[in-house]
């Protein structure tokens, strides 16, 4: 069973911050050979700041597993401003109410040997988490780009997702750019309730259902 935790930096202990760090550099450059900035084998960029939201996925022992992190579209964002071909004529948005979704992982818990349907449980358990902690902030859609089989793997959850334009090559990669709608469809397919019955869990302890 996984254990979920959201917050800023502020909000998140030192510890876990750096734990995080490291996992990204462990996923994104070394797994994925990724060519990003770091530092004492920890992944961050400018892009980490103080109103960046994050959620974590950690396993029983307290092993970060998996990551999301949120941007508000207020304030420059990694479409916005390193990939913005990626949107085509479309005006990327700066309004209050859509965050980016980037540095999106999960991977096995240390040690263990997870049977497809756990992975997947696991894989909805954090998406579940990211997009209800991004209706938290506000926000009513998420935009956010990757490989082309993220977009399927999204459909398949049953999440609202649509392209936004067609996709492009990224490093020899089609890589494209989405909208994740936080809408009844959505929030239904994930187990999320509305924001009309849902019960208010402050951001750093969100309801243990998203965690089994």
């Amino acid at each position: 069973m996984l254990q979920m935790v959201s917050g800023t930096r502020e909000e998140l202990r030192v510890e876990v911050e750096v734990s995080l760090a490291k996992f990204r550099h462990r996923v994104f450059v070394q797994e994925l050979g990724w060519p990003l900035p770091t530092e004492n084998t920890q992944e961050r960029d400018v892009f980490d700041r103080d109103d960046t939201v994050y959620v974590i996925a950690r396993d029983a022992s307290g092993e970060i597993c998996g990551c999301g992190r949120l941007l508000p579209t207020t304030h420059p964002y990694l479409l916005s401003e390193v990939f913005p071909e990626l949107v085509g004529e479309m005006p990327l948005p700066h309004v209050r109410d859509i965050w980016e979704l980037s540095r999106f992982a999960i991977s096995a818990p240390n040690g263990a040997r997870l049977s497809s349907t756990e992975a997947w449980q696991n894989t909805c358990a954090l998406m579940a988490n990211i997009v209800d902690t991004a209706a938290r902030q506000g926000a009513v859609r998420l935009i956010a780009f990757s490989a082309v089989g993220n977009e399927r793997l999204l459909r398949r959850m049953g999440v609202n997702v649509h392209r936004i334009s067609v996709p492009r090559l990224i490093d020899g990669k089609p890589v494209l750019a989405f909208w994740i709608e936080i809408d009844d469809q959505t929030q239904s397919a994930l187990g999320i309730k509305t924001n009309k019955t849902r019960e208010q869990t402050p951001i750093s302890g969100l309801p243990a259902r998203f965690a089994e």
